[in-house]
């Protein structure tokens, strides 16, 4: 059983509203200086395919209010900040990781796979 709900059936219809509210909440739990892939949020949820949908998620949690989920912290499978152009600028997303001090270098987390945070273990 995780946080949200069982993990073998998803807690949501991926693209729903509840689905978003549920990717949210995730994000949330994201502890400061680490990072998460869309795909481990995906899995969590019990959505394993719909790791871009979590990606769309990220995209309309910076679009209302970008300070309330820590959509920095969510990135591609490789590390790669691939949602670093839908932040108010393109280098907005490395430069809150960098805060938080996370390494990043040509658009990437460095130590990814030490600072890599998988929600289906951690929580």
């Amino acid at each position: 059983m995780s946080l949200l709900g069982s993990t073998s059936a998803p807690t949501s219809r991926p693209g729903s509203g509840d689905f978003e509210r549920d990717v949210h909440a995730v994000a949330r739990l994201i502890p400061p200086g680490r990072v998460t892939s869309y795909g481990a949020i995906a899995r969590y949820l019990g959505a394993a395919r719909s790791s871009r949908m979590v990606g769309w998620a990220m995209n309309r949690a910076l679009e209302s209010n970008g300070t309330t989920v820590p959509a920095h912290r969510v990135v591609n499978r490789l590390g790669l900040l691939s949602g670093r152009m839908h932040f108010p600028t393109p280098n907005t997303m490395a430069e809150r990781l960098r805060s938080e001090g996370v390494e990043i270098a040509d658009h990437q987390v460095v130590d990814f796979s030490e600072r890599y945070w998988d929600p289906s273990t951690e929580l």
